[in-house]
Parts: C-alpha cells; sequence; structure tokens
C-alpha cells in the first residue's frame, strides 16, 4: 500500500455505532467519513475516492444493497471493497449482499477484532501487489472463449471474500482455481488448506476438520490450519451429515469447537468448494442441506471441460511436455500437428489431468523428440460423460415460513389444476410473495428477508410478475 493514509465511508444511521467504528478505524490509522443515508452516501461517493465502505443494510431513506450495487457498477480503477453491517443471525441478508458483491459482511452488536481483521484484508485489495497481479498458472491460459471467461471469474472472485462453488468434471482444474483465487486474493500470504472430502471416512471427518481436544489431546484441525488463508473443500457433496450441520455452524458464527473442547475458537477463513455432481441436484434430492448450499453457493463457477476449449490443446500440450522433461537433458519435446489434430478430435472425459497422463505415455513410445498421433494411443476412447441433468431450479414454494427456499422440479405439480406448471408455479410465488409483503406492510427489505431471498431477487420476481407499486 502507498504511504497515503486510507479513507474509508461509514454508512449509519446510528450515531453510537458511527462512533465506535470511527475510533476503531483511526486506531488503524484510516480516515473516516460519516454518511447516516444513502443519500449522503451518494453524495460522498461523488465528492471523494474512497478506500473502503462499511455499510448498515437498512437507512432511513433506502437499502445498504443500493450501495453496494453502486460501488460495483464503477469502473474497475474506480471500485473499492465494500462491506456491509447486517443485524445478529440474519445470514440470508448477508448472502444477498455477497451476491451482489459486498467483501464481507460484519453483524451486529459488531464485534471490533472481527471489524478489524474485515477491514485489513480489505484494503489488501487496494495494494498495486493485488490489482496488478493477474498471473494465472499456464493450464489455465488459453484463447478459448470459455477460458478467458473462466479467467475473468476468478479475477473477480478473488476481489472479494465471498464463498465459492466450483462445479466441474473429473481433471478439469478445480482445486488449480481455487488455489488461483487464493493466490490473486489478499489472503495470498496465509495458508491454502486443501480437503479431499471423498476420501475421508466418515468417523475420522470431526477430528480431521475440527481438531480433537479430548482425554488430553491437543490435535489442530484442518479448519485451525486454515485460519487466516483459504479452506478448499474438493467433492463437498461428500460431506456425512452431520459435518453438514457442524460446518453451517461454523460458517454462521465464524467460530469452531474442537472436538472435546471446553469452548469455541475465533476463525478467519475464505471457504472454497468443488463438486462434480450439480449441487442443486443433491440438494433436491435430500443429500444435501439446503441451508448449507446456500452459504456455500453464494459465488458458482462452472469449470470449462476440455472438450470446450479445443483450440487451447497446442498450448496446453506444449506446456505439459516442457514439464513432464523438465529434468532431461536437450532440448524439450514437442507435438507434431498430427498428433495436436488427433488430441483435437478426443473427447477427454479425464480433461486436463488426462491430457498430461496421454502425453506421459507418449514420452515413453515416441522414438524421437516429436511426439506423433501414433505414439498417443488414442483407439480406445472412453464414451464423452453424459452431462448431469441441470433442468431444476430453486423457486418460492408455497410455504416460506422457514425463511429456506424450498426446490421445485419437474414433475412436482404434474397433477396441479392448471393451465401450464408454469402458470401453476407463478401462482404459488405471486401468493407467496403477497404475504410476505402484506405481513410487512410492503417493507421490501422485511420481505425479501421473510420469504429468504435477496432484494434484488425480490425486485426482480415483481418486475416479472407486474407487481411493481
Amino acid at each position: 500500500m502507498t504511504d497515503r493514509q486510507p479513507i474509508a465511508l461509514v454508512v449509519d444511521d446510528e450515531p453510537d455505532i458511527c462512533e465506535l467504528i470511527s475510533m476503531t478505524l483511526q486506531r488503524m490509522n484510516i480516515r473516516t467519513d460519516i454518511a447516516m443515508s444513502v443519500a449522503e452516501a451518494r453524495r460522498r461517493l461523488q465528492e471523494k475516492q474512497y478506500d473502503f465502505c462499511l455499510t448498515d443494510m437498512r437507512l432511513p431513506d433506502g437499502d445498504g444493497l443500493d450501495l453496494v450495487e453502486a460501488i460495483q457498477d464503477r469502473p474497475f480503477d474506480q471500485a473499492f471493497p465494500v462491506a456491509v453491517i447486517t443485524a445478529h443471525g440474519n445470514m440470508d441478508t448477508a448472502i444477498a449482499a455477497l451476491k451482489l458483491g459486498a467483501f464481507d459482511f460484519v453483524s451486529k452488536p459488531v464485534n471490533l477484532e472481527r471489524l478489524r481483521s474485515l477491514v485489513q484484508l480489505a484494503l489488501r485489495l487496494g495494494e498495486d501487489r493485488i490489482l496488478q497481479k493477474q498471473e494465472f498458472p499456464p493450464l489455465l491460459q488459453g484463447q478459448s472463449t470459455t477460458i478467458q471467461a473462466l479467467r475473468e471469474a476468478l479475477s473477480r472472485a478473488a476481489r472479494s471474500d465471498a464463498p465459492v462453488h466450483l462445479r466441474g468434471e473429473h481433471g478439469a482444474g478445480k482445486e488449480l482455481a481455487a488455489r488461483c483465487i487464493h493466490e490473486l486474493g489478499p489472503r495470498a500470504e496465509g495458508p491454502f488448506v486443501p480437503v479431499h472430502c471423498s476420501s475421508i471416512p466418515a468417523e475420522f471427518f470431526e477430528q480431521l476438520l475440527f481438531g480433537d481436544e479430548s482425554a488430553g489431546r491437543d490435535v489442530q484441525g484442518l479448519l485451525q490450519s486454515a485460519n487466516g488463508g483459504t479452506l478448499f473443500l474438493d467433492e463437498v457433496t461428500a460431506l456425512p451429515k452431520e459435518i453438514q450441520v457442524k460446518l453451517l455452524q461454523v460458517i454462521e458464527d465464524k467460530r469452531f469447537q474442537p472436538v472435546g473442547g471446553a469452548a469455541s475458537q475465533p476463525l478467519n477463513i475464505r471457504l472454497i468448494s468443488s463438486s462434480r455432481k450439480s449441487l442443486a441436484n443433491e440438494t433436491r434430492r435430500g443429500e444435501f442441506r439446503s441451508d448449507l448450499y446456500f452459504r456455500i453457493n453464494v459465488v458458482e463457477m462452472i469449470m470449462p471441460s476440455l472438450r470446450d476449449r479445443k483450440e487451447d490443446i497446442p498450448l496446453l500440450a506444449r506446456f505439459l511436455l516442457r514439464r513432464l522433461t523438465e529434468h532431461a537433458p536437450g532440448n524439450p519435446p514437442r507435438a507434431g500437428q498430427d498428433a495436436i489434430a488427433a488430441l483435437q478430435e478426443y473427447s477427454f472425459p479425464g480433461n486436463l489431468r488426462q491430457l498430461e497422463n496421454i502425453l506421459e505415455k507418449a514420452l515413453a513410445r515416441c522414438e524421437s523428440n516429436t511426439v506423433h498421433a501414433t505414439d498417443l494411443d488414442l483407439t480406445s476412447e472412453p464414451p464423452v460423460p453424459e452431462p448431469e441433468e441441470t433442468t431444476e431450479h430453486f423457486e418460492l414454494s408455497a410455504s416460506t415460513t422457514s425463511g429456506v427456499i424450498q426446490p421445485i422440479y419437474p414433475g412436482q405439480f404434474e397433477t396441479a389444476d392448471c393451465e401450464t406448471l408454469d402458470d401453476f408455479l407463478q401462482t404459488i410465488e405471486r401468493d407467496a410473495i403477497e404475504a410476505a409483503l402484506n405481513e410487512t406492510r410492503w417493507n421490501k427489505t422485511a420481505a425479501a428477508e421473510k420469504l429468504g431471498i435477496s432484494f434484488r431477487s425480490l425486485r426482480y420476481r415483481l418486475k416479472k410478475l407486474n407487481m411493481e407499486d
């Protein structure tokens, strides 16, 4: 960071909270401006360039989400991290803010240790080291539109602290992408701890993740190992049900308790998860908790298969051949045009991992410094994996009193007495929204919280259903 003193904008209509936050930031050598309404905050944003913004969600003339959106809509060189203050336990509002691009959130009553940690992390995003660092690993390089879109998404994700879920086929590079988010972000100097959930026996999972202090033991768990950095849960759908419950509590409280431990401990991590299966499908089937689904699936990215980026194969093959022979004498081998053409015709059900395996075996077969198609042995090509069904989606159900959006899927209302399934679903949606609005006297922010959806999502639905006032 430069020698210039950072300046923060604090937006809250409670003078005591403004004073508490201002004093805390001033002790961190951060100048502070105060705004007590959305209108005043917008005026200050026009007048000055800030390094950080912390806004309450409920303001006299509007919603903190409006400020999150306004800051995120700025040009890249004028944008800066914004965090929100939420009511205690109101995770749905916090998730809505994260989905709009908020860096993080802090709950009332404001924990000053948590606030200082959040601010320090956010200010690191302003350092030239972070903003100018756009180095991607060679396997995520290429000119295909899919990989370019992924790199852009990874860069955006690195500028926040929101949970990310990566979905993709076996060998597509999910852990590589997770490491990339970590290394491009403000937690780069902290640990990156991968947990391969599918390979851990259920009976050992709790001790491994939370640590063990029972019977005089002092075993550090993976959560504690990741403190200050990133925890990557690979194949998160393999988490045992009882661990899903405990992980949800950790995410909401930002604390964890070792097995046999007498007290909980604070936790400061970023959570990234991945799966081959559709998380929405697993939730619909009852294999994955819906409340945990909404907590970890704040930002979702689809990892492209190698079949979707065939134009990148020449670059990938060149890099892999160099890496596989980096300790061998002489010039690195190359792939001939016939080999490249054969690779681009192949379906690659194992994606990047399979490409490396094929080239490694080809090097053992080839008799020159050039790998040819005959060295690849692609004759026994396995079938292209069937894409998983993704037609189901989460919508409002008739019962939203739990605050959790329930899944609706094809066939659930096949016997409904209505013109079409869409008509029936829209009727349910309209009734649920009207009930929530009436109960909250048409306070849209409160209605969105009651429905368990974001304010932005409610506005979209009101417009779609022609319910705008």
